[in-house]
């Protein structure tokens, strides 16, 4: 799909969808329930999606309703499943260990990135408690089941893996100890796992450089749950009020474990106005200036705040970086490759991005199928002199397939077409 937006500076009160980061953990314990449970949230994505199929694939039956999903939890687990996890990161590493506590064999496959992001410490990992790989990426089986035990990992590549594990031990007979050999970053999305663990009964002792999990441990449902509101993706409607009207976002939680919620502290930073009421939040425009940012616990922030730091006066710094580089694109590159393609001025360094802002021409911006990349650009638009045209817009399906109706109820002008 292509995009073109005429540059209009959005306003008005929209709701956050939900988290597809809690949504995943949730619909995961759910299915590893016994009976049903029901999650609230009024919409869904392609990963979402992804995991879903993988859930059905193992034997949990869930049903498709408009404000959530039913999960009646898996009773007897389907044989030889086939996980296709389209390209989502997060339903692969999270179902990786997951699938093989449960399966004696599994077969996974994966498309779009996938196959090519970082998995070896996790595969090593497997390997050293009972399971073995017919290949080193996707596609390939599995033979044997996960067991349990003490478990080493680096805690600086992947939240996901640890993530992955802390939703699989409890369903091991034997007790486990998840060993981090380097410091955790994006720590935040751990937090997150530990919270949803903790809403299903599942009791997880964290120790001085890890986590203790008890094995054999009934995972109970809550009966009914609300899925917390995005605040990845509200990201980039609350930097729309810093650079054009007002926009006001209800359905947030301050108190969420989503490390993502750093979006206000930066828009504060970056000079905005950001207003907390009790139920809504408020980000208003005002001057901005250029800030250092360390993005080492926020990394999908990083492409809506190198937008912010095009916009604003001086030079803006996005360090702590390096891992975007095995997202659904080269972040850093991507990023890079939209502002001077809107005629930003950007320099790309191993792990950061240092930008001059200035003022933005607009122009034609490649979303390397990355969704963050087509919802960055599109909010650039509302700084452009000229017209943005975004190709590969449909990305946005990946995590809000509805931006672009939101992006119109705010008042922004997009027309979309097949490619």
């Amino acid at each position: 799909m292509i995009a073109s937006l005429k540059p209009t500076k959005l306003s008005g009160t929209i709701p956050a969808i939900a988290s597809k980061s809690d949504a995943h953990r949730l619909l995961i314990l759910a299915a590893l329930c016994r009976g049903e449970t029901r999650l609230i949230m009024e919409q869904r994505s392609e990963d979402i999606d992804a995991t879903v199929a993988c859930l059905r694939a193992l034997g949990a039956k869930i049903a498709l309703v408009p404000d959530g999903v039913f999960v009646h939890g898996i009773e007897r687990v389907n044989e030889y499943p086939l996980l296709d996890c389209s390209e989502s990161g997060s339903t692969f590493r999270f179902l990786l260990p997951v699938a093989t506590a449960l399966c004696e064999h599994v077969r996974f496959t994966g498309s779009g990135r996938l196959p090519d992001r970082p998995i070896g410490e996790l595969l090593t990992v497997l390997q050293a408690h009972g399971v073995a790989f017919s290949a080193e990426r996707l596609p390939f089986q599995t033979t044997g089941k996960l067991t349990g035990g003490r478990f080493s990992l680096p805690g600086n590549v992947s939240s996901q893996y640890l993530t992955g594990l802390l939703l699989a031990t409890p369903l091991l007979e034997e007790d486990s100890t998840i060993f981090l050999t380097t410091r955790l970053e994006s720590a935040a999305y751990v937090d997150i796992t530990l919270h949803a663990l903790k809403r299903f009964g599942v009791q997880v002792e964290a120790q001085d450089g890890g986590y203790a999990v008890c094995g054999g441990q009934a995972i109970q449902s809550p009966g009914e749950l609300r899925v917390d509101g995005d605040w990845s993706n509200a990201a980039f409607f609350l930097a729309a009020g810093a650079l054009g009207n007002p926009v006001t976002m209800t359905g947030l939680r301050l108190d969420s474990p989503q490390g993502d919620k750093a979006i206000l502290d930066a828009l504060k930073r970056f000079g905005a106005h950001v207003e907390v009421a009790e139920d809504r939040i408020i980000v208003s425009p005002a001057p901005l200036s250029g800030c250092t940012i360390d993005v080492g616990e926020t990394p999908d922030l990083l492409p809506i705040l190198a937008v912010l730091g095009a916009c604003a006066s001086g030079e803006t710094r996005l360090i702590n970086a390096a891992r975007l580089r095995f997202k659904e694109s080269d972040r850093l590159a991507s990023a890079s490759a939209m502002l001077r393609a809107l005629g930003g001025r950007v320099e790309e360094l191993p792990d950061a991005l240092v930008i001059t802002g200035g003022q933005l021409a607009g122009g034609t911006v490649d979303s390397c199928r990355d969704h963050r990349i087509a919802m960055s650009a599109a909010v650039a638009s509302i700084r452009c002199a000229n017209e943005v045209t975004i190709l590969g817009a449909d990305a946005v399906k990946k995590s809000y397939p509805g931006f672009f109706e939101d992006w119109a109820t705010l008042g922004g002008v997009a027309t979309c077409k097949p490619a």
